[in-house]
């Protein structure tokens, strides 16, 4: 009987590394690098893809300097959207699976409630611009696909708002943390485990209807919101730090960035739980999990 084969990039950032744990078990996983598929050309994507055959293409990685893709679009452009549109040719092609991961940041934060997939998009900055581009040429190729839209993701390694404070609260006194942004703190293990529990779900059999019936955008964050200094705040509580820094709240004006970021950054999980039925766990769970890991 063939195993499914699970194809991951990215599997030295944050979540392609969880991934890589958490998809054990569900098939034969091959995992890339920058090294093996390099983003910046289509035909080593293309290459690897045609090479290996999997029947699942999970794509974590991307480029996400915010600040520094508004004078690196070229980059942003290639890795963000030109990558993902080959993934999903090529996934049209063999008739695989696309699950690639997006973000909050293609809308525009202004909403008061949290953003359901239908809202309309209207991206604020490079960053976000390209990664909504990926997500409509991923569409255009007609392929079975999962977008996986997520924020504010942290873990315990890597470059994230978690490891900064943490390292800074062994420096400073102070910090000047921002309170008028908001949104969902989400762990890389958590991305990676609600992942393998939608693929775990999926027959390993005779798949492409099921998948077909799912394919679509959808918002996977944890659970509830906080402002960046109420987060700052708890890491430094639940790290049980011995004399934490004050956390002194400021307004993003106070902070000026060159990639203008979103005021709520808050996803419904409503479309998720109703289709897949998984309930994200609170960030504050999550968090308490990732410090004691």
């Amino acid at each position: 009987m063939k195993k499914r084969k699970i194809l991951i990039t990215g599997v030295d950032g944050q979540v392609g590394f969880e991934l890589l744990r958490s998809l054990q078990g569900l098939g034969e996983v091959v995992a890339v690098d920058r090294k093996k598929m390099d983003l910046l050309s289509v035909d080593s994507v293309s290459r690897v893809i045609r090479d290996i055959a999997p029947d699942i293409i999970v794509n974590p990685a991307a480029y996400t300097a915010v600040d520094r893709a508004e004078t690196e679009y070229e980059f942003a452009e290639r890795i963000n959207v030109s990558a993902p549109r080959v993934m999903a040719e090529e996934a049209v092609r063999s008739g695989a699976l696309l699950i690639h991961y997006s973000t909050d940041y293609v809308f525009d934060g202004e909403k008061a409630s949290p953003y359901t997939e239908d809202d309309e998009t209207n991206p604020q900055n490079v960053y976000g611009r390209t990664k909504l581009d990926g997500e409509l040429a991923i569409g255009q190729t007609g392929c079975d696909h999962l977008i996986l839209r997520t924020s504010w993701v942290y873990g315990r390694r890597g470059r994230n708002f978690l490891l900064t404070m943490l390292k800074l609260a062994r420096e400073r006194d102070e910090l000047r943390v921002v309170s008028n942004q908001f949104g969902a703190p989400t762990w890389s293990n958590t991305i990676a485990a609600l992942t393998a529990n939608i693929v775990a779900s999926a027959p390993v059999h005779d798949s492409t209807v099921w998948w077909k019936e799912r394919s679509g955008t959808y918002n996977l964050t944890s659970a509830g919101s906080i402002s960046w200094a109420g987060f700052a705040k708890v890491i430094f509580e639940y790290a049980q730090l011995e004399a934490p820094p004050a956390v002194i709240p400021i307004e993003a004006a106070a902070y000026p960035t060159p990639a203008k970021r979103p005021t709520n950054s808050v996803l419904s999980h409503d479309k998720l739980i109703r289709v897949f039925g998984l309930v994200p766990p609170s960030w504050q769970h999550a968090l308490q999990l990732c410090l004691a890991s």
